[in-house]
């Protein structure tokens, strides 16, 4: 995939000016060995760091190496005015562990008193108002500290790519749509830029790339993606001219920024001016890891990136749509799964799934649009049953009031023929049902949830508490009420 950051990893090493700086040094030896291999390469700072002259010295040097993620390493209690500074002038995402002590025989000269020293690093990093990443347990051998080290790296791989990141968007979103606002302050806040035109301007470079020379080579890719499912032939040169049209206003557009997400306007009027749908599309640069969300919601195209760069894999945006129904789940679901009926509702879009995670994928019209236009301007959908296994359902959003919330929920798609329409799956989270009132009713979420293809709602989390969301909902276990649930109900 493109348009996904790469991660160069650096490890400095701090020492307190009271502790031996060869226990430091040591220690941090060990971590590399270890992260290097179970994981793989990370640069190893020569530098220990016991005062501000050293950390600039590292600082240079970590730069020098073209490290843009770097790990702070407390082998002892470590300086924490210089090691907090760290955080502040590194132009990149830090993450803070400590070494756990070795030996029962070594703890008169070799005890490092870095769990102590973690304390007073998180302390100066809040009073900073710094940002960094800190483990669950921050505290660990070398073997631990090199699996927090690869915890890290799709955290540090989200973090690089929000802050080299523009968002496109085409025209306003749809009437009876305001559920889909998006505040600009918050994009700024994470460090994404966004850039708003109008569909008319989308539609006149449309035209212009009418005849284009490379439409022909499209329509191939596009015919070996379909295969049987190829039903619509006709529409697929104006989708190519189409996906040229989009991919070279990303060239064009993205200035100062290495990365793109697009949020693109696909009704009311698209159909009729465009003669077509632009699902299809939508989903062939998603899978490409260039996210393009529907119905210009830019904060869904913002969650789709962060699942991109968390995942390395094709996400979709998905309504969170409809009930299972009753007969439907005691035929096929009950009995074969631990699920209640209210743990399960159907997802769906109207064809923007990559065609790599539908069971099956067919080219069609849709269905809803046409019930009130002539169907051959509805064409352009990618409709299939979306594969089973394991997912992650999750929305970062800004309020009216531009106040980040966030929500991350692991569930799977099951098994089980939907016997509908679109890009569609059957989905299974534990509790939905109060999840669904207590974080997603409760809190004024849109209908549109971001899907990533596996369970990565603990990276996903920490993005949120990198990015400083300090709203972050889960679907909370029975027996942890929410603060709005009635204890009585």
């Amino acid at each position: 995939m493109k348009n996904i950051p790469e991660v160069k990893l650096g490890i400095v090493a701090v020492s307190r000016n009271c502790f031996p700086m060869t226990l430091s040094e040591s220690r941090r030896i060990k971590v590399v060995e270890n992260y290097k291999e179970k994981y793989g390469e990370i640069y190893e700072c020569p530098t220990v760091v016991e005062n501000e002259i050293h950390m600039k010295k590292a600082l240079t040097e970590v730069k020098e190496a073209g490290c843009n993620a770097l790990v702070v390493y407390l082998g002892n209690f470590g300086p924490e005015t210089p090691e907090t500074l760290m955080a502040k002038y590194f132009d990149g995402p830090v993450m803070y562990m400590a070494a756990a002590e070795e030996s029962g025989d070594n703890l008169l000269g070799g005890r490092g008193d870095a769990y102590c020293g973690m304390l007073n690093c998180s302390y100066n990093l809040k009073l900073r108002g710094l940002r960094a990443y800190i483990p669950e347990y921050p505290v660990g051998t070398p073997a631990e500290c090199a699996d927090m080290i690869n915890d890290f790296l799709p955290i540090a791989r989200t973090v690089i790519g929000l802050n080299n990141l523009k968002i496109i968007s085409f025209g306003p979103r749809p009437q009876d749509f305001i559920a889909c606002n998006a505040p600009i302050k918050q994009l700024y806040n994470v460090g994404v830029e966004i850039e708003e035109n109008s569909e008319l301007d989308l539609f006149e470079s449309f035209n212009n790339h009418a005849g284009d020379e490379r439409i022909p080579a499209i329509v191939k890719e596009m015919e070996e993606e379909l295969g049987a499912g190829n039903k619509k032939p006709e529409i697929l040169s104006k989708l190519a001219q189409y996906e040229l049209t989009l991919l070279d206003w990303v060239e064009e557009h993205r200035g100062s920024r290495e990365f793109v997400a697009i949020a693109g306007k696909c009704w009311p009027a698209f159909q009729t001016q465009f003669g077509f749908v632009p699902c299809y599309v939508n989903s062939r640069l998603t899978a490409q890891g260039i996210p393009v969300s529907c119905e210009v919601d830019i904060y869904g195209a913002l969650s789709e990136f962060i699942g991109t760069c968390v995942s390395l894999d094709a996400v979709t945006l998905l309504d969170i749509n409809n009930t299972v129904p009753a007969d439907m789940f005691d035929a096929e679901i009950k009995g074969k799964t631990n699920y209640t009926l209210r743990d399960t509702f159907m997802g769906f879009h109207c064809g923007n799934t990559a065609s790599g995670k539908l069971v099956s994928c067919e080219m069609k019209y849709q269905m809803i649009m046409a019930r009130s236009l002539p169907v051959e301007v509805t064409n352009g959908t990618l409709e299939g049953d979306i594969i089973p296994g394991d997912i992650t359902f999750f929305r970062l959003q800004s309020t009216a009031d531009a106040q980040l919330r966030a929500y991350v929920a692991e569930g799977e798609v099951l098994d089980v023929r939907t016997r509908s329409f679109g890009a569609i799956g059957i989905f299974a989270i534990p509790e939905m049902g109060r999840f669904y009132r207590h974080v997603l009713v409760e809190k004024n979420y849109p209908h549109h949830g971001a899907v990533a293809f596996g369970h990565f709602g603990k990276a996903i989390f920490e993005v949120f508490k990198y990015l400083g969301v300090e709203d972050i909902g889960f679907n909370q276990p029975k027996g942890m009420m929410y603060k709005t649930e009635n204890p009585y109900a």
